[in-house]
């Protein structure tokens, strides 16, 4: 229960990856932290192969400085969740904080809307590459990228490089 106390929210939209959305989900939840499931589809929303999050809050709902983290999982949810501004202007007041914000796959594409990634060092899924770097970030391939307070990760393969680093800068940080 290592962290326990800590509280992550994790915007979540239509088709989004299922292990990508599932497995941060249970890894947090597992080590003793609060997850916040948000998006601007409450419900129950669908993955691309199946698996199903429940949506509890809206981003009008909540605010940054309720959670220690952010996860965007990948698939085709950050094309979409980049549509709302509710969603892109809460990912951006989230960075504000200089909180831990830990996206993977196409989940850089959520915080390139979100005006983030320009001389970001990060990685993701290899076809979101050349519209990272139009937005200014280096784009490289490694399974886990940490540049600041971002995280950044490929597939669903480097979910355990994932998880290692969201715990770890999630440990760093006393809390708020």
């Amino acid at each position: 229960m290592d962290l326990a106390g800590k509280r992550v929210a994790v915007m979540v939209g239509k088709g989004f990856q299922d292990q990508e959305g599932t497995e941060p989900i249970r890894f947090l939840r597992d080590n003793g932290a609060e997850v916040v499931t948000v998006g601007p589809d409450k419900g129950r929303i669908r993955g691309l192969h199946g698996a199903v999050i429940e949506v509890t809050r809206s981003p009008e709902e909540v605010t940054p400085v309720e959670f220690d983290a952010l996860v965007i999982p990948g698939g085709r949810s950050p094309a979409y969740l980049r549509k709302f501004d509710k969603v892109t202007d809460f990912v951006r007041e989230f960075a504000s904080t200089g909180r831990p914000i830990a996206a993977i796959c196409h989940g850089g594409q959520l915080l390139a809307a979100a005006g983030l990634v320009n001389g970001l060092t990060m990685t993701g899924y290899p076809k979101i590459k050349e519209e990272m770097e139009a937005a200014g970030a280096t784009f490289v391939d490694r399974e886990v990228v940490v540049d600041g307070n971002i995280i950044t990760s490929r597939v669903p393969d480097d979910l355990p490089a994932f998880h290692a680093a969201l715990k770890e800068k999630l440990l760093e940080r006393p809390g708020d």
